[in-house]
């Protein structure tokens, strides 16, 4: 049987900012949803993340360090939660949708290093697996269309709704349906089984950021470094003698 025939579990975190090493979750949904497209199961939180959440990440995603302080579960109770949350689907095999993986699962990898929780790696023992990114395969299979990539642009050339964007629930089921529309376009990616297709995304995470670190030095930045590893970028490692 085709993923696509199958349910998904999707992943979503609105965060502080866009840095993995430093940035914390605000908001996280894991939503699993059936063989139709239809939500069977759901769990969301809202965290306190221990840090003033700033400005410009606040007319994201609308939750503001007060709201956050009041509302907010302790960051490391939610961080446990979320991480055995994701590590018991796929444990289960159900294949973990992440829109541009390589940023929420890398930063909730450092979130439970930071509380010394048990990272999602050291629960299953192995790598990710299977992580399908919505971005990484639309850059695959139509490298050459014009327009954003930005998970509402997907969603209007895929033809799915998303209602309220920046809500992490909202964006979790938007990706699902999102990476279930290539599938059924793009026949030979959503006929291939679940370790190849994580094994060309691997491939193609990588040309991908080849590519946009060669354009960033020719147009930008001549220092310019892009990550290519995927889903989960490596911890920057201390020098030696100094702490991690």
């Amino acid at each position: 049987m085709s993923w696509i025939s199958g349910p998904l579990l999707a992943f979503d975190l609105e965060t502080t900012g866009t840095d993995v090493e430093t940035d914390r979750i605000v908001t996280a949904a894991v939503v699993r949803l059936d063989a139709a497209g239809a939500v069977a199961a759901e769990r969301t939180w809202l965290l306190d993340p221990g840090v003033a959440i700033p400005e410009q990440a606040s007319a994201i995603h609308g939750i503001s360090t007060e709201h956050a302080r009041e509302h907010g579960v302790p960051a490391a109770s939610a961080v446990e939660e979320i991480a055995q949350v994701v590590t018991e689907g796929l444990r289960s095999g159900t294949p973990l949708v992440v829109m541009n993986a390589r940023y929420d699962l890398s930063l909730l990898d450092r979130e439970c290093r930071r509380h010394e929780v048990e990272s999602i790696s050291d629960r299953l023992g192995s790598a990710l697996s299977p992580v399908i990114d919505p971005l990484v395969i639309d850059k695959h299979i139509d490298k050459y269309r014009k327009g954003k990539r930005a998970l509402h642009a997907l969603c209007a050339h895929y033809g799915v709704s998303l209602d309220d964007a920046h809500n992490a629930r909202a964006d979790a089921v938007a990706a699902a349906r999102v990476v279930r529309r290539m599938g059924e376009k793009h026949r030979p990616v959503g006929r291939m089984p679940l370790a190849e297709l994580h094994e060309l995304q691997v491939r193609a995470a990588a040309e991908q950021s080849v590519s946009l670190q060669a354009y960033l030095r020719r147009t930008a930045d001549p220092t310019a470094v892009v990550e290519p590893a995927w889903p989960l970028i490596p911890r920057r490692r201390a020098p030696a003698g100094g702490p991690e």
